[in-house]
Order: C-alpha cells, then structure tokens, then sequence
C-alpha cells in the first residue's frame, strides 16, 4: 500500500520583515530539543486547526514549524518572546539552530520513502536583507533565496513561487499564492513538504470492499475499505478514550523508520474528546513501547486535500504581535518595520491499497475476510467512524503530517 502526502506548508507574505544568528555544533541533544519541542508545537498546532475545520482535515505541522522558526530568528522584543515561546524553541540560539540543522537533516536522510522538505524566501527586488538572516536560513535551514519583482510583475512573481511549488510536490500543490497574495510584498517565505511510502506490507485490493462508515450517530455511507491480516503495534489510549494502531512503512533501520498512526475514538461521537486530549499522546513512546499483536485491520481509503489560513490558528497559540503594525521583525531588514500579512498551509494525502515501486510481495495473498485458519487469534479493528491519523518519524518524535476524517466517502 502507499500513502502519497503532500503539502505546501506555511507561507508567510510580510509587507517588510528578520534574525540573529550564532554558531553551534550538531548534537543529539540539541535535535532533541528542538524536536521536543516541535512535537509540542504540533500538538497545539492540529488541536487549534481542528478546531475550525470539522470535515476533513490535513495539515503539516513540522513543515509551519520550520517555516515560523526562520522567522522568529527575525523577531525581536515582544514579538520575538511571543514566538519562541509558542514555538517552544530553546532561548540558546546555538542550541537551537544547531538542532534545526540536525532535524532537517535527519528528515532529508530518511531514504526508504520519498520525503522531500524544502524552504525558499523570495525577496522583492531592492529588498536588503541583514547577512546574519541570510546565513542562518542558508546554513541551518538550507534556505535559498530569490529576488522577484512583486510591484510590477505580481502576476509573474506568484507564478514563479507556485512554480516552485508545484515542483517540489510532484505537482500536487500548483496554486498557492495568487497575484493579489504577493501584490507589494517586501519577502516570502515559503516551506514545501512531499511525502510518498509503501507500507511495509502491502493490503490486497481484491480484498478492499464497501463497508458502512459512521460519519455521526444517524448517517453511514459506504466507504471503500481496505483489509489485511497482520501484526501491528495496538493498544489503548484511556485519556482520549481511543486505540491507536501503528502502520509501518517499509523501512532500512529504526533511524529511517516512519509510520502513519491510527487513533480511533471509542465512539462514534468521541472524535472532539480524543482532539482535546491529543497533548497527552506521544508517538515516539508509543513506536518505542512495541506491543505487537495480530489484527484483522479494516481502514478506509481516503484521499484529502486542505488549504488553511493560519493567522487564526496562530493567534490562539499566542502570536499575535506579528500581525500588528508593532510587529518587531528587526533583524531581518533596516528597512521599514515589517508585518507579516498572510500565512497560508496547503496539504494533500491520498492513502490507498498500492505499495511503492519497490515493494516487497506479500504474504497475505489469497487471504479471504472470514473462514478458518491456523495460527494466532486476531483482534478486529474496524476504522468505521471518525478518527486521527498521523505519519510520524519516531527516532526525532517528529509529526510530518496529521489531521482527521470524519468522511472518507468525500
């Protein structure tokens, strides 16, 4: 089976926008710092997104995070303090550039799956950047950066950027900015996440049929559900009143491991209780506490696209200043002070029986629903109502995309 994802993260359009930078060598613990701290981030990230968004929804938290900690290495004063703290990034910059570094390229190292991170800041012609923004992005980000002209040439500059876009998502995200988004703008900054895997073992299509799935207490639809027979890591999760089951994708070592996570509340109406208390889910514990047990996994296909306006979303986790005219963006530019004007995430996922090109066969061809067989007694896991999914790579603790289906059927 493969799970193609996509997504073109946050985009932050500022009408004129800044750092500080210090050196600081790669460690372990400064990746994990900063990844504990993104984990946190993304936690409150999809709580807040769910919020506003009850049909379906995907979204990209590590890919917001990356491109909201360039910025705040541009903030200063409140509006620095605001951001940092929302982001929960470390308060030594050493520690936390050096930690941005060796997330991301623990995340480009990942070579069993296709994961693709980028960043981009596009500047408009004339736009002096400070040199200690532009080396933190380029050295600690691997941010390149463009000059566009977005007063004259708005049309062509957004078409430049959704060009970029497109190419760094195997063209699933085309259209992100228009020219009205990039009309006058001083910078961009812009992140792009593509993701694309085949489960460590594949699900037979022949198997995959229409079973009722409870969108609430008085609807069902018949949703193309797909089956397999297996041994996945399964448990329970009491605070959010849920099972989560683990997915695997195929994997050459646990550094390059990653999984897509299933929590299914354990009623048909218990999706929002399960979201209120995702802070006390963590995913790395739950990949490092295996508890493998043979299930009969039945699980939608689905296939979701989101485009989020996240100024909202990031004004209830606390930054606000930035989207005030006394936003403090110092330490990006001399010019005049800078205010960020739109921040825009688009994602795709499409999750369906295929497996990636270079799959391994099956064991389970020819395996029928139901009958006798020998072997271990399989617990049913019926994923027929709404719930969370999340692809996770659990040696950084990192969510790379998340959201929930509440209709699969759409």
């Amino acid at each position: 089976m493969k799970c193609q994802l996509t997504w073109l993260g946050a985009i932050l359009v500022v009408s004129n926008f800044a750092t500080i930078v210090a050196d600081g060598l790669e460690n372990k613990d400064s990746l994990m710092t900063v990844s504990n701290g993104m984990n946190q981030f993304a936690t409150e990230f999809y709580q807040k997104s769910s919020e506003n968004n009850p049909n379906n929804l995907i979204c990209s938290p590590i890919s917001a995070g990356v491109v909201l900690a360039m910025a705040t290495y541009g903030a200063r004063g409140n509006t620095e303090k605001q951001m940092r703290a929302s982001l929960r990034m470390p308060e030594d910059n050493a520690v936390g550039k050096n930690g941005f570094q060796s997330l991301l390229d623990s995340l480009h190292g990942i070579n069993s799956v296709e994961l693709k991170l980028a960043q981009k800041i596009f500047t408009a012609i004339g736009f002096e950047v400070k040199q200690e923004f532009k080396d933190i992005t380029e050295k600690n980000f691997y941010s390149a950066a463009e000059s566009l002209d977005f007063d004259n040439k708005a049309e062509d500059a957004s078409r430049t950027i959704n060009n970029w876009c497109a190419q760094q998502t195997n063209d699933h995200i085309k259209n992100l900015l228009g020219e009205d988004d990039v009309q006058g703008a001083s910078i961009v900054l812009v992140n792009a996440v593509y993701f694309k895997g085949g489960w460590e073992e594949e699900f037979e299509k022949y198997l995959t049929e229409p079973i009722p799935f409870h969108i609430d207490e008085k609807t069902t639809k018949n949703a193309d559900m797909m089956f397999i027979r297996k041994n996945y890591n399964y448990g329970t999760l009491p605070d959010l009143e849920a099972i989560f089951v683990e997915l695997p994708y195929k994997k050459t070592s646990e550094n390059d491991a990653t999984s897509m996570f299933i929590i299914l509340p354990n009623q048909i109406t218990g999706l929002k209780k399960a979201e209120e208390s995702f802070n006390k889910v963590n995913f790395k514990e739950l990949h490092d506490n295996q508890h493998s047990t043979p299930l009969q996994l039945s699980l939608p296909k689905f296939k979701v696209e989101s485009t989020l306006q996240l100024q909202p979303i990031l004004e209830k986790i606390g930054m606000t200043d930035m989207f005030q005219n006394s936003a403090d963006f110092g330490g990006i530019t001399e010019a005049p002070p800078l205010t960020i004007s739109k921040v825009v995430q688009k994602a795709f996922i499409e999750v369906n029986e295929e497996g990636s090109e270079a799959a391994a066969a099956t064991g389970m061809v020819g395996m029928s629903r139901s009958g006798n067989f020998d072997g271990p007694r399989y617990i049913s896991v019926i994923i027929d109502r709404p719930f969370i999914f999340a692809i996770v790579h659990p040696a950084t603790n990192t969510i790379l995309f998340q959201g929930h289906i509440t209709d699969p059927t759409l």
